[in-house]
């Protein structure tokens, strides 16, 4: 590799321009060229941007060339040519998108020869040595081989010339320079290698670090603890850093969960400011904050939750009138305590949302508001903004209005007692305990049904989601994996926030005020030509053609209802759609079929909900648009960083839960199970233990003797020599061979040999050119 290829790291990011072909500032001229102002998610749909980072880093390269004064926003906040510009794209610059394409067609024709000019992007790297980049600009990725990953660590920003295609058709490019660092520092356990250091890192993506005796900081082999990398790796050399922090031994309870804190950079340490601000509120509302609210404490509002909350947003009442219902959705109301820009603020921003690992929970606010005064507690005065609406017979809002008001809990009630009450109204323990709260959780269930029956008619999206929970023993071991079932009562919740949230959604947007919409665009079109191909080969099909809607994959969901690969199909078609994230400007939320959504409903948990809160209160007080503390690209910064904080504190819950898992199967090795297949790859298949609720996975080499092919658009393997398959939805006897911790892998293999008469269980035998009957 050559040395020019090693420029020093920046923190410019996109912000500096990214020449090349796939640049983004030629593109985004161009496009308002033709048309202008447009918004980010009209660039968006205009770009054909389907990943959220390529979507982020769109806007920070707007964001950019506005302070650049190269483009300019209008009063809502969309952007426009400056008006003394015109647009030219020059030699220097990227060529325009055409060029692009019939470069990369060259090289595709070319069988590699042809580049395909220059890409900048995020890496993930693959433990095996190579990575792919990510580009920003919404293009195919970018295959590194392991020789242009010396050098680069995982997360790491660069700059890639694309040179050409690989035997496999990928995309395949030559190491430029690194823009930017991922990866400053590394959490691991620390392992003796011979009188040599090393320091195994929890991300399996990241290489071992080595550590001189001079930066062990007293660390031992066989604790957790947090590197800062001194050397980046490089052709002669693995990285080297020393220990900053001494996490503890390796197997000590919770030990999981201070890692992922770490690796994933999450905050959990309140700063004093913070915590003296929520402390000086007291833990009583007071007579003075009872002023301009109304008073719902008579009100039989209802807080229904898992029986492990503490954190009580919400609660619900309903009453019937002639016509139909008044429903009451009563939230925490969170601005009343945390006002712009105060030191709670400053922190609730940073975390924009409370991380919930299995019994520990990062809470967004200090708990002295989270789990006490802000929190809805039975029979306790607490403050509250309401949703109050009108709901008709035929399940829509037909009036609604939003209010400051004081209420009283007057029941907690968890999800089961509440769907048990609803199934027998008479004879469940509930009922003995509260017989004066039945009529009012019964018109709470009529409200519902309404609401329901009115989604299923515009067309939603229902994926009938499984939920586990991990059941621990002493010393915070697994004792159990169980399935939570998915009652009435979660639906019933569930409605009646969502028409809160619609409705708030509404209120914003028809004053035209900065506020975060929750949006979720429709589905990549080669992902539904994908998933058609995917769903005919099993009998099915997605109808609305180019561009189906909601109501397209609800009609197909319900066709694949009670078939015996109804869950793996549910699976595929979900990672057939966009992931939602939050926006200033609304596009409506495809899964749910609405024009309008927003989250109203959880400011205790959520930063965006708080940010709705606000804009209502100014509304409220009879603020006007313009006088809001937010402009539209503020609320869009905002929005950005939410989504952001929104996946870090998945990433993180899903490395403790892997982790878990991991040491819950240890005891497991051996040990054979009936499985089924949840995914495929080219290097093996993904089977998940019935019994355990866990993933594994089978490495083709364990396959047996066979050349096996992957055949990517029907999710399967194919054996070339005797045309077995193995692919989605398959029923396999499995054993546990291997679980590493460190890796958090979980190895399986066939429990009979894929070459003896039981492999039958494992895989479906077939001749060439002929299709097994449904």
């Amino acid at each position: 590799m050559k040395s020019h290829r090693h420029a020093p790291a920046s923190s410019n990011g996109p912000s500096d321009g990214i020449n090349g072909v796939g640049g983004w500032r030629p593109r985004i001229l161009a496009a308002l060229a033709e048309r202008e102002p447009q918004s980010l998610d009209d660039l968006i749909a205009r770009l054909g941007l389907a990943r959220l980072a390529q979507q982020e880093a769109l806007a920070r390269e707007l964001v950019a060339m506005v302070r650049a004064g190269k483009l300019r926003h209008d009063r809502r906040g969309r952007y426009l040519l400056p008006e003394i510009t015109a647009v030219n794209v020059s030699p220097a610059e990227p060529s325009p998108p055409a060029a692009r394409d019939e470069a990369a067609d060259r090289a595709s024709a070319g069988g590699g020869k042809a580049g395909g000019g220059e890409i900048r992007g995020v890496v993930t790297a693959h433990r095996d040595g190579y990575g792919f980049v990510a580009a920003d600009d919404g293009g195919p990725d970018v295959f590194l081989p392991e020789r242009e990953m010396r050098g680069v660590l995982h997360g790491d920003r660069l700059q890639v010339r694309v040179t050409g295609t690989d035997a496999r058709g990928r995309r395949e490019g030559a190491l430029i320079a690194i823009a930017s660092r991922g990866t400053e520092r590394v959490v691991g356990r620390l392992r003796d290698e011979g009188g040599a250091a090393l320091l195994v890192p929890s991300n399996p993506r990241l290489p071992e670090v080595r550590v001189p005796n001079r930066g062990l900081g007293g660390a031992r082999p066989g604790q957790v603890v947090v590197a800062e990398l001194e050397a980046r790796p490089n052709l002669r050399a693995q990285p080297s850093g020393r220990i900053v922090e001494i996490l503890g031994d390796h197997l000590a309870p919770g030990m999981e969960i201070e890692a992922a804190i770490r690796a994933n950079d999450l905050p959990h340490r309140f700063p004093a400011a913070a915590e003296r601000e929520a402390a000086a509120f007291g833990d009583r509302v007071t007579r003075a904050q009872l002023r301009d609210r109304e008073d719902l404490r008579q009100l039989p509002l209802l807080t229904v939750d898992g029986a492990d909350a503490k954190d009580f947003d919400d609660a619900v009442a309903a009453r019937r009138t002639r016509g139909g219902w008044t429903l009451w959705v009563a939230i925490a109301d969170v601005s009343a305590y945390v006002t712009p820009d105060s030191p709670l603020d400053v922190e609730a921003q940073k975390r924009g949302t409370s991380v919930y690992f299995p019994e520990t929970v990062i809470p967004m606010l200090p708990e002295v508001l989270s789990n006490g005064l802000c929190s809805l507690k039975p029979q306790i005065d607490r403050l509250c903004m309401v949703c109050e609406m009108r709901v008709g017979r035929d399940g829509q809002v037909t009036r609604s209005r939003f209010y400051p008001a004081v209420m009283r809990s007057h029941a907690r009630m968890i999800y089961e007692d509440v769907a048990a009450a609803l199934e027998d109204p008479r004879r469940s323990a509930l009922a003995k305990r509260h017989p004066d709260l039945v009529a009012p959780l019964q018109a709470l269930d009529e409200v519902f049904a309404a609401l329901f029956a009115a989604r299923t008619q515009r067309g939603a999206i229902d994926f009938d989601s499984s939920e586990t929970r991990i059941v621990f023993g002493p010393d915070r071991k697994i004792d159990k994996i169980v399935a939570v079932a998915r009652t009435r009562a979660h639906r019933l919740i569930e409605e009646c926030m969502i028409a809160a949230n619609v409705e708030a959604a509404r209120l914003v947007a028809r004053h035209k005020i900065a506020a975060p919409y929750r949006v979720h665009q429709a589905p990549d079109a080669e992902k539904v030509v994908l998933l058609r191909e995917f769903l005919a080969a099993r009998g099915f099909q997605l109808g609305g053609g180019d561009g189906p809607d909601a109501a397209d994959f609800a009609r197909a969901l319900a066709a694949v209802a009670g078939h015996e690969e109804a869950g793996v199909i549910q699976n595929v078609m979900l990672r057939s759609l966009m992931q939602a994230r939050y926006s200033a400007d609304n596009v409506g939320h495809f899964g749910l079929a609405l024009s309008h959504y927003a989250h109203f409903t959880s400011p205790i948990r959520r930063y965006p909900d708080l940010l709705l809160h606000r804009a209502i209160r100014h509304l409220l007080a009879g603020g006007k648009p313009r006088g809001f503390a937010y402009s539209h690209q503020q609320m869009q910064a905002l929005c950005e960083h939410a989504s952001m904080t929104e996946r870090r504190a998945d990433d993180a819950v899903r490395d403790v839960i892997g982790w878990l898992k991991c040491e819950y199967m240890q005891q497991h090795v051996g040990e054979t199970f009936e499985g089924l297949v949840t995914g495929v790859a080219g290097f093996g298949v993904f089977v998940e233990l019935a019994e355990l609720y866990v993933d594994g996975m089978i490495h083709i080499s364990r396959l047996g003797g066979d050349y096996w092919e992957y055949d990517a658009r029907r999710h399967r393997l194919v054996g070339r020599a005797r045309g077995a398959t193995i692919g989605l939805g398959q029923r396999m006897r499995v054993r546990v061979v291997r679980v590493s911790l460190d890796e958090r892998k979980i190895d399986l293999e066939p429990a009979a040999g894929m070459d003896e008469p039981g492999d039958a269980r494992a895989v479906q035998s077939r001749k060439p050119g002929r299709r097994r009957r449904k």
